[in-house]
């Protein structure tokens, strides 16, 4: 039982620890209210089947270009789904 109770609260943590760094959809509005600075783009590849799962990956690309913020500039269904997204800091 305290085995089990271990790995809940690791599971717990882990996903809590993920969350922190994950980078945020911003809107377009907040881009200008905030005064965010551009750092880039990224898109994601034509393999995401839904467009949850694409904002997942643009969310992982933009922490790996060290932004804390995308906004999704451009997206695209054709029996899965793409997007591209600027990148802020």
């Amino acid at each position: 039982m305290k085995i089990f109770k271990t790995v809940a609260i690791a599971l717990m943590v882990g996903s809590v620890s993920f969350a922190a760094v994950a980078a945020k959809e911003v809107t377009k509005e907040e881009v200008q209210k905030l005064k965010l600075e551009k750092i880039g783009t990224v898109n994601t590849t034509a393999e995401t089947t839904s467009p949850m799962d694409a904002k997942a990956v643009l969310s992982k690309l933009a922490d790996e270009k060290g932004g804390k913020y995308y906004l999704i500039i451009a997206g695209r269904e054709h029996g899965k789904f793409s997007a591209v997204a600027e990148v802020y800091k």
